[in-house]
């Protein structure tokens, strides 16, 4: 790595040209200009720094072969600059020796606050505007009981701040923020409780004002989402406004009919079952569905007929008679039939 050829002189440059050649080449790689630019800047600093520095120059020149022509080359050029200097101040004092100097608005500046004096117009022309902070999303479960009474969820989402190590500007000393990596955010888990209202439906979204992510340059948090979905159930569900129900009865309620009580998540439902009812049959309950404003859905229910799973002997003994009274009658004779 030639670091005269990195700074675009020659081996005969002298200090002035060299710190000429370095702020012009800072101006277009500094990382917070061209962030493409970071190896690049690293360069050109580690090659001014070496060679702005007569002894390390004459090391760097020594270990590297380099011999330059013109040694006095540096020095020359050097006392010419001073004396344009001191030329330019006896011309001032000429012109009016009774009026005091006026002092120069330009002053030397060491390497320390090298960098401010370069970027000091670019810094003031792009003034920032304050921006929004991205919109986030997060997905919510609940059973299908919490969706209709509503619930209060404790919902863990990824919030995105400004890096607290170099606020936002994504670089620290000229190399890529080891905090946030470059991206001048930080992310951390946050945990926030909400407050989901009832009856909502699965693809219900929920906006949370000012739960985003964190706003640039004094602009807006973001907003954070909530994407409901509602769990399944084998026993019950929704379609829109209204409630699916599967609910069993015994066989002798399938003969005989009756009522029966069915649990809701509003209380307890009476449904009459006809005598002779067959499984799969549907009943329409009106108005205990699902309620939106002054509205409501239905409770559709689809009845089941199902054997108890403990029998006691009499129950067994029953059936047995109950089998021998049957026993001319074939429900299965006409499943072959067209009609």
């Amino acid at each position: 790595m030639n670091y005269y050829e990195i700074l675009g002189v020659t081996t005969d440059a002298g200090t002035a040209e060299i710190k000429a050649a370095y702020r012009r080449l800072a101006r277009k790689y500094h990382p917070d200009i061209n962030p493409e630019g970071v190896k690049k800047f690293k360069q050109i600093s580690l090659a001014y720094e070496t060679l702005s520095e007569p002894d390390k120059r004459k090391r760097y020149d020594v270990i590297n072969g380099i011999f330059r022509t013109e040694k006095k080359a540096e020095e020359t050029a050097d006392k010419k600059a001073d004396s344009r200097a001191d030329d330019k101040k006896e011309q001032n004092r000429s012109q009016d020796k009774s009026e005091p100097p006026k002092k120069s608005n330009k002053s030397s500046k060491n390497f320390s606050n090298l960098f401010s004096s370069i970027f000091e117009g670019n810094e003031k022309s792009e003034k920032k505007e304050p921006q929004k902070g991205e919109d986030i999303s997060a997905d919510v479960s609940v059973t299908l009981a919490e969706s209709i009474k509503g619930v209060t969820k404790t919902v863990n989402v990824y919030h995105s701040e400004l890096c607290p190590r170099c606020h936002g500007r994504k670089f620290v000393n000229g190399a890529k923020c080891p905090v946030c990596d470059g991206s001048g955010e930080y992310s951390q888990r946050k945990r926030i409780s909400v407050k989901i209202p009832a009856n909502v439906k699965t693809g219900t979204k929920i906006r949370l004002k000012g739960e985003g992510g964190e706003g640039k340059f004094g602009g807006d948090s973001g907003d954070l989402y909530l994407l409901i979905t509602v769990e399944g159930n084998s026993k019950i569900s929704c379609d829109g406004d209204n409630i699916l129900y599967n609910v069993p009865i015994t066989p002798y309620e399938a003969v005989l009919g009756g009522d029966i009580v069915i649990p809701s998540f509003e209380g307890n439902v009476k449904l009459k079952i006809p005598a002779g009812t067959s499984s799969g049959q549907k009943f329409r309950l009106k108005g205990q569905g699902l309620k939106k404003g002054n509205k409501s859905g239905d409770m559709i229910v689809t009845v089941s007929i199902e054997i108890p799973k403990h029998l006691s002997d009499d129950e067994v003994k029953l059936y047995e008679k109950l089998k021998k009274l049957s026993a001319n009658s074939n429900i299965r004779e006409n499943l072959l039939d067209e009609n």
